[in-house]
């Protein structure tokens, strides 16, 4: 499995929406970081990743506000396309199996109280160290298996 983490600011307030009977909650995460190019500008970069969580706790939706600070766990996907001026382009997608509330960006500023909870979807995969040297092990054991 190939797993994408971020922490980042969400762009705008989510979405929720309902796909064969089943809940997603739509959002979109933005990931800054500076550094200093080889000229020693000072450089900006963000990143957006399209996050799509499926979900039965549909009640998240309400904290995912333009602004709020999170950590987002998932599966990465790239998406091509064509862009206004007709030139291919890619976007980075994930299907979320965690997020988690670290606070938004005026809780900082106005000294509030940070908000920190945990959501995880009921199909995300075992994250503890016992299933995952299971997982580990099983994997070894598989390849041996391959034709190749």
């Amino acid at each position: 499995m190939i797993k994408l983490q971020i922490i980042g600011h969400i762009g705008a307030d989510c979405t929720t929406n309902e796909v064969n009977g089943k809940s997603v909650i739509n959002f979109n995460v933005a990931h800054s970081e500076k550094y200093k190019d080889q000229q020693g500008n000072q450089v900006e970069k963000t990143i957006w990743v399209k996050c799509a969580y499926w979900t039965d706790r549909t009640a998240l939706a309400q904290y995912l506000k333009k602004g709020q600070l999170i950590y987002a766990e998932g599966t990465p996907e790239a998406e091509g396309y064509l862009n206004k001026d007709n030139q291919n382009a890619a976007s980075l997608k994930m299907r979320v199996f965690q997020v988690q509330l670290l606070g938004s960006k005026n809780d900082n500023q106005a000294g509030g109280s940070q908000q920190n909870a945990s959501y995880q979807s009921s199909n995300a995969p075992a994250t503890n160290t016992q299933s995952s040297q299971m997982a580990a092990s099983q994997v070894e054991d598989a390849a041996d298996d391959l034709p190749f």
